[in-house]
């Protein structure tokens, strides 16, 4: 989230799109019903009508994998009637920037796309630089290639017949919403876009949120209060889980993996640290080698030195160009290149598409560990129905896991606030945190390296790696400390004292940190903030409801991202009634500013958006994989023949894997008519591996279902509670037929699609609830991040003789 929780209240117009709010992220939700309760309007657009849509002030249903279509729409209405706020668009944005010659855009493709490896030269895509490479810029907004022009040209498409006829959205609804929120784009306004899975689960699920990001930008929704681009993440610490990289590509901080492209330390900091020529921009991304340097630090000690590069060529490196994301993992796996392996705190044996496929990978592993509360379909995965166990080899070890109630730490919600929670009881028996598990593991495999050597042993056993997990140590250890006796602020701190924010980081060895950002939550002065539970205000705060001092925030305790967009030249809030920050007698007061520099208008200030290397907010975006402006694609599997925007159907950039499993419906296929969207329930948490043992919430949330609509489940022969058979290319599930208004036809292209929803969280290791909805979906994903499209594929759905899956 680019703000927070609470700050949802100051928002004028709150849209939630690609998520189910007020069953899945409850606290968010009420928070906008404060706002509503102030004389916001709340809009929610979604396939499904659900609680959420029954505390808003409409819902509009569309057909799931549309969205761009509908916010492309958007974008041209705010465009074509001048909606935009114009100072913040000129100012805070690259609408200005030129364009490169070399960028275009034709039948769907961009500039630069090779067919035969299905990936775009992002060169193309550059900016026109002066004598001095700085990107030139046209405030009168009126060159032809400056970006403003060339978004006005590549939405013009986008009218409201042809995102009608594409979203199955009537015109009168799409008016509604486009009115409602563009109405935020002037000073004392603010609307913010609330999103979730439904956003990300796409194969142009990057895009998705590119599109909320052009329309807060041009509204000026960024930095401000009641605004901003808001993710919900989810309840299994998922922000903290990203922060601290539980992702291929990156490593802690929001840096790149080290591939096999960069051998060296230097050749790493050199590709990726941005070099920007225009003084007015922060370019804050040029601090990176601090931040590397000392996480390396941090990782390997007095090992690592700036004569060895911090031990950098001690890494793992990933292949240049390789996945090695879900999809890319089972299919390695299914193709037997991959002899064994963890797999804790998870069950992808429920929640990973094509389920039949990745459960016959599993059956290829040697050995398997798991560390797990209950048995799951994952542990479980050697006697799952039809298959006979004893022919299965693999060998598979399962280790009784705290629950979360056991186990002290942190977690860090959907704000990036880091919140500590106590151990509320002792873990039974042998369960142990996974810390522990970590711990003694990797300590008894840097105690073989040490014994009898092997190749590069010194990358496992310089690892300056705690003896005893203790949560505690581990986030003094993330916050960082300094390695010398310095002076930093005027301030000494000894050798071994705790770090007091990032800007203290060097790049020369004498600092560690295990995470940049996070740098300033555990200190010499204020020790582990994530305890911290002050609610004291000053008055400014409080009239926004930042309250500074529960808990802390990354970076630095902010709370609300690129703040100082929200003030003038002169450092004076656009909207004084819900400031954010002021430069007031010779400072900022208010909220953390988003780079302490005094504003524009002295001479010594900076552009807002410091993480963007030019120093503006991005509505093009040159760095993504499948083009610098959104653009509707179909998903991978559709209904329909055709793209009412251009020639380009799919994606021309989405992955996929290739195996005799990964079976893939024809665009309009007769045989699977019907959308099929997933999503989760309020009773069942994620895949229902820990909830489904709860017999209060199963007896709540029983079986598998089917949501119909009411002429769907006519056409079909299907009356409510019937038993059916939903099918897709790649294999079928039972459920029960929930016939209901909630799912409505929509008319696409000139005909009635039908869409069904289905929830994902039962599993055959509890009798009569049915298995993985996921036996469905298809291995396609996002080019940019890879996430798997469980939202949107292609079904049949027929009564069913009998049922077995569901037979108590």
């Amino acid at each position: 989230m680019t703000n927070h929780w609470i700050d949802i209240k100051n928002a004028d117009s709150v849209l939630i799109m690609g998520s189910n709010a007020a069953e899945h992220h409850p606290i968010s939700f009420k928070w906008v019903l404060r706002a509503k309760d102030k004389g916001a309007t709340v809009m929610h657009v979604d396939p499904k009508f659900s609680r959420t849509s029954a505390r808003s002030d409409f819902h509009v249903p569309l057909r799931s994998g549309t969205d761009i279509a509908f916010l492309g729409g958007m974008i041209k209405y705010i465009l074509e009637n001048e909606k935009f706020f114009h100072e913040y668009v000129v100012e805070y944005t690259n609408a200005a920037l030129i364009v490169g010659k070399d960028y275009g855009f034709k039948d769907g493709l961009f500039t630069g796309y090779d067919a035969k490896t299905r990936s775009y030269d992002k060169s193309k895509w550059g900016f026109e630089m002066d004598s001095k490479g700085v990107p030139k810029r046209d405030k009168s907004l009126k060159h032809p290639r400056c970006v403003y022009q060339l978004m006005k040209a590549h939405y013009s498409r986008y009218n409201i017949e042809a995102v009608s006829a594409t979203t199955g959205v009537s015109a009168e609804n799409l008016m509604k919403v486009y009115e409602n929120f563009a109405a935020t784009g002037v000073k004392d306004k603010a609307g913010t876009i609330m999103y979730a899975l439904g956003w990300t689960q796409h194969t142009v699920g990057v895009q998705n949120i590119r599109s909320a990001a052009i329309i807060q930008l041009l509204l000026g929704n960024i930095g401000v209060a009641g605004g901003g681009i808001n993710a919900l993440r989810g309840e299994p610490n998922v922000q903290g889980s990203t922060d601290h990289t539980l992702l291929y590509h990156i490593i802690p901080g929001y840096m790149a993996m080290p591939h096999n492209g960069w051998q060296t330390y230097d050749e790493y900091v050199k590709a990726n640290t941005p070099v920007s020529n225009d003084p007015m921009s922060a370019n804050w991304w040029q601090h990176k080698p601090k931040y590397f340097a000392s996480l390396l630090k941090a990782w390997y000690g007095e090992k690592a030195t700036r004569e060895n590069g911090f031990c950098y060529e001690l890494l793992p490196k990933i292949e240049k160009g390789e996945d090695y994301s879900y999809m890319f993992l089972f299919d390695r796996m299914y193709n037997k290149q991959i002899r064994g392996g963890f797999i804790i705190g998870l069950n992808p044996m429920n929640s990973v598409p094509n389920t039949n496929k990745v459960r016959k990978a599993l059956d290829n592993l040697d050995w398997l560990i798991t560390s797990e509360l209950h048995h799951s379909e994952t542990t479980d995965n050697w006697q799952r129905p039809g298959v006979d166990p004893k022919k299965i080899k693999t060998e598979v070890f399962l280790l009784p896991s705290a629950h979360r109630l056991e186990k002290e730490g942190s977690t860090t919600n959907s704000g990036r606030w880091l919140l500590w929670h106590n151990q509320a009881t002792k873990p039974a028996y042998e369960a142990k945190p996974f810390g522990d598990l970590f711990c003694g593991v990797m300590n008894h495999v840097k105690a073989l390296y040490a014994k009898e050597g092997g190749t590069l042993p010194e990358a496992v056993t310089w690892l300056d790696y705690p003896e005893k997990y203790d949560p505690e140590d581990l986030c003094a250890r993330i916050n960082g400390r300094f390695l010398e006796d310095t002076e930093f602020k005027g301030k000494k701190y000894k050798k071994g004292q705790q770090l007091p924010s990032f800007t203290a980081l060097k790049d020369d060895g004498s600092t560690m940190s295990l995470n940049w950002l996070y740098a300033g939550s555990y200190t010499e002065e204020g020790g582990n903030k994530a305890k911290r539970r002050e609610t004291t205000q000053t008055e400014m705060q409080k009239t926004i409801g930042l309250y500074p001092k529960w808990s802390w925030c990354w970076p630095v305790n902010r709370r609300i991202l690129y703040n100082r967009a929200s003030v003038d030249f002169d450092g004076k809030p656009y909207n004084p009634a819900k400031a954010v920050i002021e430069w007031k007698d010779g400072k900022w007061v208010g909220d953390v500013p988003d780079g302490g520099w005094p504003p524009i208008a002295t001479g010594k200030g900076r552009y807002p958006f410091i993480m963007s290397k030019n120093g503006f907010g991005q509505i093009f975006g040159p760095g993504r994989q499948d083009g610098p402006f959104s653009e509707h694609y179909e998903p991978v599997e559709t209904p329909v023949d055709s793209n009412m925007f251009s020639k380009q159907l799919s994606s021309p950039v989405y992955k996929s894997v290739n195996s005799d499993m990964d079976k893939l419906a024809q665009p309009n296929s007769p045989d699977y008519p019907i959308v099929l969207t997933t999503y989760s329930l309020t009773e069942h948490w994620c895949g229902g591996g820990e909830t489904r043992n709860v017999p209060n919430l199963l007896e709540t949330e029983p079986q598998l279902y089917v949501e119909m609509s009411p002429e769907l489940a006519q056409e079909k022969g299907i009356v409510n509670g019937d038993g059916v058979i939903v099918e897709s290319i790649r294999g079928r599930v039972e459920a029960i037929a929930m016939v209901t208004v909630r799912m409505r036809p929509l008319k696409v292209h000139g005909r009635i699609v039908h869409e069904i929803g289905m929830p994902f969280c039962f599993g055959w290791t509890t009798p009569g609830t049915g298995d993985a909805t996921n036996r469905l979906t298809p291995s396609v994903g996002d080019p940019n991040t890879t996430i798997p499209e469980y939202k949107a594929c292609c079904v049949n759905i027929r009564k069913a003789d009998k049922l077995t899956e569901l037979a108590t």
